[in-house]
């Protein structure tokens, strides 16, 4: 068993585990994530900072088009966590609803949380006039976010939710949204 497969199986122990485990894991888990997209943002600035054509000055364009990200970043972002609230559970891992969630967003893409981040940094990256943020940080946030999704999280959904979950993953798209919802 390898080391992911060891955090895979602890991410499901904590889920399925003990209601106090799970009250104690979730807040500790959230503010290290929040820490990180926070970390990304403000080493983008320091990057700027160093490699002073890594940024660019901000006009009423870049103003527009950043909004035109970051509203709808932050609303494909809430939607899933209202969802994820409605059902009992949290978006962190460690504790997440006790069913599976395959309506609204989810029935056209597995991940909308990482798709309303990748707006929401990519519309930060804007506002700010930021290049490395937009070219450098956004693309590795997202990557390492997919490389936890696929040897973690998605290894504990197929443990917890079994055949259910399998049959979800064929139908539903990681990232990119179908526009047709499939039964």
């Amino acid at each position: 068993m390898g080391i992911w497969d060891r955090y895979a199986e602890f991410v499901y122990r904590v889920a399925t585990g003990g209601r106090r485990r799970r009250f104690l894991a979730t807040p500790l888990l959230a503010a290290f994530y929040f820490g990180l997209v926070v970390l990304f943002v403000f080493a983008s600035f320091w990057v700027d900072e160093w490699l002073p054509f890594f940024h660019f000055d901000s006009t009423w364009w870049s103003l527009g088009l950043s909004l035109l990200l970051l509203v709808p970043g932050c609303l494909i972002m809430l939607w899933p966590v209202m969802q994820f609230f409605r059902a009992r559970g949290t978006p962190v891992p460690l504790n997440p609803p006790q069913k599976l969630i395959a309506t609204g967003l989810y029935a056209y893409i597995r991940n909308p949380m990482i798709l309303g981040l990748l707006l929401l940094l990519l519309g930060l990256g804007v506002l700010f006039g930021s290049l490395s943020l937009i070219f450098i940080f956004t693309p590795l946030f997202i990557v390492l976010n997919v490389l936890y999704l696929k040897a973690i999280e998605e290894k504990e959904m197929e443990k917890k939710f079994g055949e259910e979950y399998l049959e979800y993953k064929k139908r539903v798209p990681m990232f990119i949204p179908s526009l047709r919802r499939r039964k």
